[in-house]
C-alpha cells in the first residue's frame, strides 16, 4: 500500500486519508474511496493535493481483510457482525461464559501489527448479543499473505474464543443451623442463591435446614439428589476448615468424595469441591451469602456452563483472584457496580412510511400497485422484515385499510397517522413515538422505494456507532444520496419538533459531523416510485392495485 500526498489528479479510486471541507459547507469523510465527482470537486476547490492511501497488488482492503479474519476467527456460540472502517466485531449467541484461549490469543497478534484480535476477559459472563470480541485492522489495506497467514494460523490453532452456553441445573441448597443464627439470615441466602441461579438461567428446585452434623446433613444431601438435583450446594453455619469438618465429613458419610478444598480467590477461600456420583456438591465460603462476586461464583458460573471446574481450574483462579476490599484499595467493587453496561449490539428498529396521498400518481394508490406480484410496499416492509431491525413499524395514513389488506400477514406493527395530510413529518413523529424505549436507532424507509434490499439495510446497520461519530447513516450510489437513513436516538428528540414534508432532511444536514456515508452496490437506494412516468420506466406500462 502506498500512503502519501499525491496531486488530486492521480488519486482516483484512493482511499482519504483525512476529512476535507470544501466551498458551501460539503466534506469529503475520511475513509471514502474518491471517486470521479469527488476529483472534481477538489479540484474545483482548488485543491493540488491530497493525503491517500493507494493500493497495490497483492493488498487487501481493509473490509475485506476484516470479514476474512472474522470468518476465521468466529468460534462456537458467536456471530460475526459485517466488517465496517476496517473492524468486524463479535457478538454472543446466547447467554453463558466467554471462553478465550489467551495464550493463541496473544500468539494471534503477534503476527502482524496489521491485524488486532481484542476480547472480553477469559470466563466473562456475557449476555446474548452482547459484544465480545472485535477484530481491527489498523492501515487501510494489508498485505494479502498476511491476512493469509493470520486465517490459516487461526483457523490451525482452533477457537479463540467461543462461548459456552449455561444450561439449566436443577439446585438443592442445605443450610445447617446452630444456636444463635438467625432465620432471616438463612432467609436471605435463599433469596441470594435463588437470584444467582436465575441469572444464570437455572433452577432452584429445593432448600432445606438441618442441624450442623455431619449424620443430618448427610441425610440431606442423599434426599436432595433423589429429589432431581444435579448441584447441590451446602452453606453451613460455621465455615469449613478443614477436610475432616462437618461438611465434607457429611459428603463422605452420604458416600461421595471430596475433589479439593480451598481456592486463590478472597473472598472464597473456604470452598469444597466434592461430588456424589456425577452430582457436584459444593461446601460454600460464607461470603456465598452475600450477593457481591466471590469465588463461588466463578465457580458455579463453570458448572452451569458445563465447563470443567476441577482442582486444576479452581488452583488456576489466582491472577485477578484478589476480590476483596481492603485499606489500600477501597472498596474497589462499590466502584465497578456503576461501571456502563457491556458493549452490545445496537438495537436498531425500521419505520416503514405509507401514509402518503400518491397525488403525484394520480388516480392510483401508488403503495398499492402490483410489481412483480406484490403491493410495491410489500417490498419495502420484505426488505425491512429479513434485515436485523426490530421491530418493524408501518405507518399508514392515506388509504389506511389498502395499505394494511396489502400487509396482511406481515409481522409487523401498524401506527395510524390521522394528521399525514399536514407532511411527511407527521408520520415520522408517529412511528418514533411508537418504538420501545430500549431502542438505540431507526432506519427509516419510503414505501415506494422497492428496490431497497434487506442487505442495504443491515450495512447501515452494521455501520451505526454514535461513539466513532456515526449517529446518522446516508447510503450513496456512485456519490449520490439516497434512501433508507439510519437515525440515532440523540436525535429522536429534535426529530419530534420538525414540521412539514421535510421528513428528516433538517436534521441531517445539521449535523453533518454525524453523518457516515456508506457506498451501496446498486441503485435500489435511489430508485422511488412516485409519478406515472416513473413508473413505466420501471415496470410494465400497464399497472393495477393489488387492495
Amino acid at each position: 500500500m502506498k500512503f502519501g500526498e499525491f496531486p488530486v489528479a492521480e488519486a482516483l479510486g484512493a482511499t482519504l486519508a483525512h476529512n476535507l471541507g470544501l466551498p458551501g459547507g460539503r466534506g469529503i469523510k475520511k475513509g471514502r474511496v474518491l471517486t470521479a465527482e469527488d476529483i472534481a470537486a477538489l479540484q474545483a476547490a482548488g485543491k493540488a493535493a491530497v493525503t491517500v492511501a493507494k493500493l497495490e497488488t497483492g493488498d487487501i482492503a481493509e473490509n475485506e481483510a476484516a470479514a476474512i479474519v472474522a470468518r476465521a476467527v468466529v468460534g462456537p456460540g458467536v456471530e460475526a457482525g459485517p466488517a465496517f472502517t476496517g473492524r468486524a466485531n463479535f457478538y454472543s449467541q446466547t447467554s453463558g461464559l466467554c471462553v478465550v484461549d489467551r495464550a493463541a490469543v496473544d500468539a494471534f497478534n503477534l503476527i502482524d501489527e496489521a491485524v488486532t484480535l481484542a476480547t472480553v476477559a477469559p470466563s466473562a459472563v456475557v449476555a446474548p448479543k452482547q459484544m465480545v470480541a472485535t477484530v481491527k485492522i489498523i492501515p487501510f489495506a494489508v498485505k494479502g499473505e498476511v491476512v493469509e497467514d493470520c486465517a490459516r494460523r487461526a483457523r490451525a490453532a482452533g477457537p479463540l474464543f467461543y462461548v459456552a452456553p449455561f444450561r439449566e441445573k436443577h439446585v438443592a441448597l442445605i443450610q445447617t443451623r446452630l444456636p444463635g443464627l438467625k432465620e432471616g439470615v438463612l432467609d436471605k441466602t435463599v433469596t441470594t442463591t435463588r437470584d444467582r441461579l436465575v441469572a444464570l438461567g437455572s433452577l432452584l428446585i429445593r432448600e432445606s435446614r438441618c442441624a450442623h452434623t455431619s449424620t443430618e446433613l448427610a441425610e440431606h444431601i442423599r434426599a436432595s439428589i433423589d429429589a432431581g438435583a444435579d448441584l447441590v450446594l451446602i452453606a453451613g453455619a460455621s465455615a469449613i476448615i478443614d477436610r475432616r469438618d462437618v461438611i465434607p465429613a457429611a459428603l463422605t458419610a452420604a458416600g461421595g468424595a471430596i475433589l479439593h478444598f480451598g481456592m486463590p480467590v478472597d473472598p472464597g477461600n473456604l470452598m469444597l469441591m466434592g461430588r456424589l456420583g456425577e452430582v457436584p456438591v459444593l461446601g460454600l465460603p460464607g461470603c456465598a451469602r452475600s450477593p457481591k462476586i466471590n469465588g463461588y461464583d466463578w465457580v458455579l458460573q463453570r458448572l452451569v456452563a458445563g465447563l470443567p471446574a476441577g482442582p486444576k481450574e479452581v488452583m488456576s483462579m489466582g491472577v485477578g483472584g484478589l476480590l476483596a476490599d481492603i485499606p489500600s484499595r477501597p472498596m474497589p467493587r462499590a466502584k465497578s457496580e456503576v461501571q456502563a453496561p457491556a458493549p452490545r449490539a445496537p438495537r436498531i428498529a425500521a419505520i416503514v412510511l405509507a401514509a402518503g396521498r400518491s397525488t403525484r400518481m394520480g388516480t392510483l394508490n401508488k403503495l398499492t400497485i402490483a410489481i412483480d406480484g406484490k403491493a410495491m410496499i410489500g417490498h419495502a416492509v420484505a426488505a425491512a422484515l429479513a434485515s436485523k431491525a426490530r421491530p418493524v413499524v408501518v405507518v399508514t395514513g392515506h388509504h389506511r385499510e389498502r395499505v394494511q389488506t396489502a400487509l396482511a400477514g406481515a409481522s409487523v406493527n401498524f401506527v395510524h397517522n390521522p394528521d399525514y395530510a399536514q407532511g411527511l413529518s407527521t408520520s415520522l413523529k408517529a412511528g418514533l413515538a411508537a418504538l420501545p424505549p430500549d431502542i438505540d436507532g431507526v432506519v427509516v424507509l419510503l414505501g415506494d422505494m422497492p428496490r431497497v434490499a434487506a442487505a442495504d439495510i443491515d450495512r447501515l446497520i452494521a455501520a451505526y456507532n454514535p461513539v466513532e461519530g456515526r449517529a446518522i447513516v446516508v447510503p450513496t450510489r456512485k456519490g449520490k444520496r439516497g434512501n433508507p437513513v439510519l437515525l440515532g436516538r440523540q436525535l429522536f428528540h429534535e426529530l419530534a419538533r420538525i414540521e412539514g414534508d421535510s421528513g428528516a432532511r433538517e436534521a441531517i444536514a445539521a449535523h453533518g459531523d454525524l453523518v457516515a456515508e456508506i457506498e451501496m452496490d446498486s441503485d435500489g437506494v435511489l430508485t422511488d416510485i412516485d409519478t406515472p412516468q416513473a413508473l413505466a420506466k420501471f415496470t410494465a406500462p400497464r399497472a393495477r392495485e393489488v387492495a
